[in-house]
C-alpha cells in the first residue's frame, strides 16, 4: 500500500480530478492518493466522482483555503 501525493495547488476545476483519475489508473488496489488543492469546488467534484465509482473521500482543511482530498483505491 503506498501514499501518493498530488499537487494541484493553483489550478482551477476540473484538472485536479483529470489528474487524479489519471494517477488512479496507475495506482492499485489499496493505494491512498492525496490531492492538494487550494479550490473549494474540487471537494464536490471529488465527492461526486468517488461516489459514483464507490470510493471512499475523505476531505481535510490543512489551511485557510487548502485542503487535502485522500481517496482510497478499493477496487
Amino acid at each position: 500500500m503506498a501514499e501518493i501525493r498530488l499537487d494541484c495547488l493553483y489550478e482551477a476545476c476540473p484538472i485536479p480530478l483529470l489528474k487524479a483519475i489519471q494517477q488512479f489508473k496507475k495506482m492499485t488496489v489499496g493505494d491512498v492518493l492525496v490531492i492538494e488543492t487550494d479550490h473549494s469546488c474540487a471537494a464536490k467534484n471529488f465527492t461526486e466522482w468517488t461516489q459514483k465509482n464507490g470510493l471512499s473521500c475523505e476531505i481535510v482543511e490543512v489551511a485557510n483555503g487548502e485542503w487535502e482530498i485522500r481517496v482510497t483505491k478499493s477496487r
